[in-house]
């Protein structure tokens, strides 16, 4: 089984050809969903706690994600600080998850930050998904409701389109220029055709 990480910046439109790619029976390891998910595991939790203090969370020993976002996306020691305690979890949550889904040709790991997190050498292939700062931004305003400030610092963290397209093997183009099922499309193929 091939391992295929599909990765591209905020707002690329990442979610959505990783959907035609489940149209298809490709299995798809969503890794920034798993990460928020592991919010509710005791061990993460005390971890984050220890490292960022009691007030992240309620009441109710929950995290409020707003003030977590606003310390690790302003502040990269802190970024790598929450890494640190995730992506061992999250790796090791992938690598049951790949067991599960052995018996298919392929199977895809999307995540935002896989070059940012020297984490390509893991993949037998990267496909980077591409969209222009301004589309992304105008994408993420009416997604999420975020201000243009709390975008902006999130993208710094990411980067460029130009250098992930440069490191992938294949490159989809979500600028509306092209359709998507059909790059989509040719990338199963060239994949399903692999030995």
């Amino acid at each position: 089984m091939l391992k295929i990480a599909i990765t591209g910046n905020i707002g690329s439109g990442k979610t959505t050809v990783c959907k035609i790619f489940e149209s298809l029976g490709v299995p798809v390891f969503y890794a920034d969903t798993e990460a928020k998910n592991l919010y509710t595991d005791a061990s993460v939790i005390s971890s984050v706690e220890k490292a960022f203090g009691r007030d992240i969370f309620d009441n109710n020993r929950q995290l409020i994600k707003q003030k977590l976002a606003g310390i690790v996306f302003s502040d990269a020691s802190a970024l790598k600080t929450l890494n640190s305690i995730i992506h061992p979890v999250l790796m090791e949550k992938y690598r049951n998850w790949l067991t599960e889904n052995a018996q298919h040709l392929y199977t895809l790991h999307e995540a935002a930050v896989i070059f940012e997190n020297s984490l390509a050498k893991r993949f037998d292939k990267i496909i980077n998904v591409s969209a222009p700062g301004n589309i992304r931004m105008e994408r993420i305003k009416s997604r999420d409701g975020l201000s243009e400030k709390e975008i902006k610092n999130r993208m710094v963290r990411q980067w460029s389109d130009e250098k992930k397209n440069m490191l992938s093997d294949f490159v989809i183009n979500n600028d509306g220029s092209r359709f998507l099922i059909p790059q989509v499309m040719e990338i199963h193929r060239i994949l399903t055709e692999i030995k």
